[in-house]
């Protein structure tokens, strides 16, 4: 602790109440001694001693957003096959702040896991370091970091925005919204290139107007959408980047009086257990979360079982779940079908 607050410039009771919550400190000093934390590979040893001694096999699950369905579905199938394999998941929300993910991270090597599962708050750099020095294990799912060589396993997201936009695109749209994820985050900005490509491909030329951040979730997918319903000339088509901010953009075209697909088409990458019961029945790019959840935890024990392995990447691509809310069967692709005082200009033109 003396060398983290070495490193980080403040005192050694600060260091404690960082790491132990005791006391509120500014966001800048909590930065400095997060990041001080992963480059002296701090981890206190008194937890990690017991847990050892008692024999605990545990994996340290990190991700964001526990709540949401998307994570909880992944969580599920990460803790039955752990289960499965005579191991305890260790559970820990990481807010999608890089400076929790290494407190998260340091707290689970204090307690002893064998491995870490982490879906990365940005590139996930420091928290991979600290378990490097620790000799801990560490995969990433969801969110592939191309530069980390440690094992990876996520959903192809560049491919399936593409195709969504797309499909909004074969149905006669030509202004497209997108109401994007969390800022700096991997999906986010694959998903933001998908979208981009798919315009590009259909001779629409992209406006940096009609992508609003969501932050990834409920409120800012609801403020996103009545940002472009906003805009002078609104697009007749929204993609949301995931589930919660999809609920939100559902409950912005409402609060606006507008039907979907009728006055505003919508399609969301993520599905819902319960999108085919909405109404309209949601049109959704479905990700594989048990898959996803399982093979990160494979991919754990094969790199308990051999250190020496290369590190693996899987990527998985999601299923188009094509229902009703792209507003196709009001029109079979058909570009008259949208509503006269809604439709944009040609493709060729600005938008």
């Amino acid at each position: 602790m003396s060398d983290v607050a070495k490193v980080a410039g403040v005192s050694v009771t600060t260091v404690s109440h960082v790491i132990n919550r005791t006391r509120v400190v500014s966001e800048a000093t909590e930065r400095a001694v997060m990041a001080a934390v992963a480059e002296c590979g701090y981890v206190p040893e008194h937890t990690a001693r017991s847990l050892r001694h008692v024999g605990a096999r545990t994996i340290g699950v990190a991700m964001s957003a526990i709540s949401n369905v998307y994570f909880g579905e992944v969580v599920q199938a990460i803790e039955s096959e752990a289960a499965a394999h005579g191991f305890t998941m260790l559970l820990a929300d990481t807010h999608d702040r890089p400076t929790d993910e290494i407190r998260v991270v340091a707290n689970f090597l204090e307690r002893g896991v064998e491995a870490v599962i982490l879906a990365p708050a940005s590139d996930g750099r420091e928290a991979i370091a600290q378990a490097a020095r620790a000799g801990v294990p560490l995969t990433l799912v969801d969110r592939l970091v191309p530069q980390a060589a440690v094992d990876q396993v996520g959903t192809e997201n560049v491919g399936p925005m593409r195709e969504l936009v797309s499909h909004l695109a074969d149905a006669g749209h030509r202004r497209i919204g997108m109401v994007s994820g969390l800022p700096g985050v991997v999906t986010t900005e694959e998903r933001v290139t998908g979208y981009r490509q798919a315009l590009r491909s259909k001779g629409i030329r992209a406006s940096s107007d009609l992508i609003r951040s969501g932050s990834s979730d409920v409120a800012g997918g609801r403020a996103a959408l009545l940002e472009l319903l906003d805009l002078p000339k609104p697009p007749t088509a929204v993609v949301v980047a995931n589930n919660l901010m999809t609920i939100g953009a559902l409950q912005g075209a409402r609060e606006r009086g507008l039907r979907i697909p009728e006055d505003l088409a919508l399609v969301s990458f993520d599905d819902f257990p319960w999108a085919d019961v909405f109404h309209p029945r949601l049109t959704a790019m479905a990700q594989p979360t048990e898959l996803l959840g399982r093979e990160a935890v494979r991919m754990v024990l094969a790199r308990l079982a051999d250190p020496q392995l290369p590190p693996r990447r899987v990527v998985m691509p999601p299923t188009l779940k094509h229902r009703d809310s792209c507003g196709c069967a009001y029109g079979s692709l058909d570009p008259t079908a949208i509503p006269a005082d809604r439709a944009s200009a040609p493709a060729s033109s600005s938008t």
